[in-house]
């Protein structure tokens, strides 16, 4: 396989001719290893492009949209922020990651997923092989050139102009992102680049394509009562520790400290702007040889953690078992280990990545994003520093967290840092379908389905927020985390995507198409929001582009019929049928009795105790005693499975439980 490098070097820039020529030796400029990205100059390549279709966003969902497009024989460009493909997959997912049931995919991504770096030597030992995220995008680019696809880099969507309901032209400022994977605030050339196309498609995480196209969309949490969700909006407080969160200890004068704010006062169930936590899904080595330093920012104050200070000493003080004290460690920092790269790990008041400021970034203009996705970048750098030095931290924790440094190997050309951000959630469309909770407990029926998706309703935490007990002492808590239904989601059997729910309403746009920032509540959107999805509307956009172009038609009315005929002939699984398709078993799901014993019974005795559930299930300590029905200390298997029952009944069981 040709390395990243020399494929990125086959990528050439459209002709301002013709869409469908290349120009020799006009080449894309790309980062190595340290060297700093150089900005391209206006002069180096045409500024102007003309095409069939134009898709925003090299991502997963972007590339498979733009290979249906050219399946077509149509012309088609991709415009990409930065300078790398794959989005999230090249940047730590893992392709099958998210992907509970390889048997609901359909058309390219049932061929393409399971073969995504699978072929190059993987980074670390794990259960899915810790693919290297830096084949993925080697793939990726492979399959860009036996298209012969072009992908104009560095430049990021500015305006678009409209003509009768229609996106004729957008408008693109060259912007690279900065030598550590960063975008920057400012472009280099304001208009650098204008494309003209016949229907655009935004494949980006973050719809910066559908906003200035003046489509409508949301940002935040809806209400309980817009969607009659039971679980949507402002949720209970979560994983509460006893923490004085004030600067000076005892007085409220004194200020909040970081990274905990107030509660805004909205009651259970109301809507607010907030969204759950991004976060780095990065790789950490204690070789030299491939280890890059995480150094502090330079404006880094501890006073910054002071929060987290105050959470590491009071997990010191009241957990007595060493190795679940070294686990809740970990938990802060680097997190959860997912397969092989680290995640967020919400079972902890504190992780790896700031909370409360998502929202900020989901809505805000570039000079917000580029401020957030920093300051996830010097939050990950100063958590490491004040692991590593803080004496609160025990010594010998100290001394394992500063040998750790970013593994280069994923990552060459941006010092170990991965070049996507997880965006979980940012725009979502408000189009003519909306995607809620009902559609993934199967509550609903499409009649114009693009493809199938399965996953639990899966948030991570959106605030930190502090309050006082009945006696007056002060607690601090995260809200906004659920998984209801685990990987496979509450009812184990896929949903239907309906093709509305990636088009506008007519009156808003009748050329324009969105993939990935997709209609849809944010508890519709926290299960559907998975690559294998995305890349599964990618196509079936891509083929409801060329659709319109041949129809002379808006993406709204093509004929339905000739629309799903295509996606049958293209491979895509439209319907779940019980009588024929199988749903994967849960053999592996960590509900079931023998999973428990292999997490919590450390003396073999079949059984588990209190202590033990306490040190195999961190953060669920009070919910021995609620599956204990008999009382002895131990839980057994029948014990278990009636709580399992239970749990599968009620989406809320923590809730109700804890009453």
């Amino acid at each position: 396989m040709p390395n990243e490098q020399a494929l990125l070097n086959m990528v050439f820039l459209p002709s301002l001719a013709s869409p469908h020529r290349t120009i020799p030796g006009m080449l894309v400029l790309i980062a190595l290893a340290a060297i700093p990205c150089k900005p391209i100059h206006a002069a180096a390549f045409p500024n102007s492009a003309e095409v069939d279709v134009c898709v925003y966003g090299a991502t997963p969902s972007g590339i498979l949209a733009a290979i249906a497009v050219k399946r077509e024989k149509r012309s088609v460009v991709i415009v990409e922020p930065g300078r790398w493909v794959g989005g999230m997959l090249g940047a730590g997912l893992k392709p099958l990651q998210d992907c509970p049931n390889f048997a609901a995919t359909g058309g390219m991504t049932h061929k393409i997923l399971p073969n995504l770096g699978a072929s190059a030597p993987t980074l670390v030992e794990s259960s899915l092989g810790s693919l290297n995220p830096k084949a993925i995008r080697e793939d990726f680019l492979a399959l860009l050139q036996e298209h012969d696809i072009k992908v104009i880099y560095d430049h990021r969507i500015a305006s678009c102009e409209l003509q009768r309901g229609a996106i004729k032209t957008a408008i693109f400022d060259l912007a690279p992102f900065d030598e550590l994977g960063c975008p920057i605030a400012r472009p280099k050339e304001r208009s650098h680049l204008r494309v003209t196309a016949k229907v655009f498609i935004d494949a980006s995480y973050e719809g910066d394509l559908m906003a200035p196209s003046g489509v409508p969309f949301r940002v935040g949490r809806e209400a309980e009562s817009e969607f009659d969700e039971a679980l949507a909006g402002v949720r209970e407080p979560m994983e509460i520790a006893s923490l004085d969160p004030f600067v000076e200890p005892g007085n409220p004068d004194s200020g909040l400290l970081n990274w905990v704010e107030n509660d805004h006062g909205k009651r259970i169930g109301s809507a607010d702007e907030y969204t759950q936590a991004y976060n780095y899904r990065y790789y950490t080595t204690s070789d030299p040889e491939h280890r890059v330093p995480l150094t502090p920012a330079q404006d880094y104050d501890p006073a910054e953690f002071e929060l987290v200070g105050r959470y590491v000493k009071h997990l010191a003080q009241t957990i007595d078992d060493p190795e679940r004290l070294h686990r809740s460690l970990v938990a802060i920092f680097p997190g959860w280990k997912n397969d092989g790269e680290w995640n967020y790990q919400r079972s902890s008041l504190f992780s790896m990545s700031p909370l409360g400021i998502s929202h900020l970034y989901a809505g805000g203009d570039y000079a917000a994003k580029a401020r957030v996705w920093k300051q996830h970048q010097d939050y990950l750098r100063g958590i490491h520093h004040f692991m590593s030095t803080d004496r609160r931290v025990p010594e010998s924790y100290r001394q394992e967290v500063a040998k750790l440094g970013l593994d280069r190997r994923a990552h060459p050309d941006t010092g170990g840092w991965p070049a996507q951000l997880y965006i979980r959630v940012s725009r979502r469309l408000n189009g003519q379908y909306t995607i809620t909770s009902h559609d993934v407990y199967n509550r609903r029926q499409v009649d114009d389905p693009i493809g199938l998706a399965q996953y639990g309703i899966d948030t991570y935490p959106a605030r930190r927020i502090w309050g006082r007990g009945a006696e007056g002492r002060t607690w601090v808590g995260i809200e906004g985390k659920m998984f209801v239904g685990g990987d496979k989601g509450p009812t184990n059997v896929p949903y239907p995507i309906s093709y509305r729910a990636i088009t506008p309403r007519k009156g808003d746009c009748t050329n324009l198409l969105v993939p990935v920032c997709f209609s849809a509540s944010h508890l519709g959107y926290a299960s559907a929001r998975m690559e294998p999805v995305f890349m599964i509307c990618g196509e079936s956009a891509g083929i409801a582009a060329c659709r319109a172009i041949e129809e002379d038609a808006s993406v709204q009315d093509i004929d339905a019929k000739k629309y799903q005929a295509a996606l049958v002939a293209a491979g895509q699984k439209l319907e779940w049928d019980p009588e024929k398709d199988v749903a994967p078993t849960r053999n592996r799901d960590r509900r079931t009795y023998s999973r428990l014993l292999a997490e919590a019974d450390r003396d073999g005795d079949k059984a588990v105790s209190k202590s033990e559930w306490d040190t195999g299930k961190p953060g669920f300590e009070w919910l021995f005693a609620k599956i204990d029905r008999n009382q002895d200390g131990n839980l057994s298997e029948e014990e278990y499975k009636l709580f399992q029952k239970y749990k599968a009944s009620y989406s809320d069981w923590a809730k109700r439980l804890k009453q």
